[in-house]
């Protein structure tokens, strides 16, 4: 595992803070909203964000014209699933532990990495690995019960986080000559004319203007997570090996977990806290330098 540099992992802080804290924020937000159009709203909000970023860095905004058919495909699978799905089982189902379900995508990593990419692991990632299947299931615990009733929405949690996965890896192996940046721009762009049209097709009739705590939840997503979170993490999983990326985010459902039952009035119970404990150790697999970089 590589160590990691100090811009990375001032970035995963500022990252895991960002998401995790979203959860409770998107639960708030789509409570009496229709969820797409609130994805849709808070994306069309944050490409300015974003291009912004992007004229003051000086970056590029053009693609070549034979780089769009693998940037669609990486939108498709890092983001345009991935939003569509996971916002829809925010809505059905319990507060921050929503995140849980969606942060099952390390342990699809290894193991798309693994069998459609020939990924060797280290005896430290199948631990990291190991630690996180089994906190998720911890978190789980007392959600079981409700999530039986709801199979259809667990279903598209999951499916949202095996897509994501493999949009990870394939993003470790574009080889698309362009800055994370201007992908990172461009694959936002299009979600959001996906999130729009998708509301236009199911949500036409609900639609109406958001009450108050519904703006604020836009605007936190609109600069936080689209300005600046997803941009974040495209840097990492391009610049680190997917399972280190992957799992280095691990905290983001504990956060979501505890802030949940700060904001939402969730309880936490003994499983949670061996989770983090869990968590941590996940993180630690990844974040920890090996002997070799030590010793370089």
């Amino acid at each position: 595992m590589p160590s990691f540099t100090p811009r990375q992992f001032v970035l995963l802080v500022l990252l895991t803070l960002a998401w995790g804290l979203n959860w409770p924020v998107m639960k708030l937000g789509v409570a009496d909203y229709p969820p797409l159009a609130f994805r849709a709203i808070s994306i069309w909000l944050g490409v300015p964000v974003l291009g912004l970023a992007l004229a003051w860095m000086k970056v590029p905004f053009r693609v070549p014209r034979r780089a769009w058919p693998e940037l669609v495909w990486l939108g498709a699978t890092n983001m345009f699933i991935w939003h569509a799905c996971i916002i829809l089982a925010v809505k059905a189902l319990s507060g921050g532990r929503a995140a849980i379900l969606g942060y099952t995508m390390p342990v699809f990593s290894a193991v798309i990495g693994a069998l459609l990419f020939s990924a060797v692991l280290t005896r430290r990632s199948w631990v990291g690995v190991g630690a996180c299947a089994i906190g998720v299931g911890l978190l789980l615990w007392h959600e079981l019960t409700d999530l039986a009733g709801r199979p259809g929405y667990v279903a598209l949690a999951l499916v949202a986080a095996a897509t994501w996965a493999l949009g990870t890896q394939l993003l470790r192996r574009s080889r698309i000559g362009l800055p994370t940046l201007t992908l990172s721009f461009w694959m936002t762009a299009m979600t959001a004319v996906v999130m729009t049209v998708l509301s236009l097709l199911f949500e036409r009739d609900p639609w109406r203007w958001p009450g108050t705590v519904t703006w604020g939840s836009i605007a936190y997503n609109a600069v936080l997570i689209f300005g600046f979170a997803h941009a974040a993490w495209f840097y990492l999983a391009r610049g680190l090996p997917p399972v280190a990326s992957t799992l280095s985010v691990m905290f983001i459902p504990v956060l979501g977990v505890f802030s949940g039952a700060v904001w939402l009035g969730e309880v936490v119970h003994w499983q949670d806290w061996v989770a983090v404990a869990l968590m941590m150790v996940a993180i630690a697999s990844v974040l920890w330098p090996s002997r070799s970089a030590a010793e370089a």
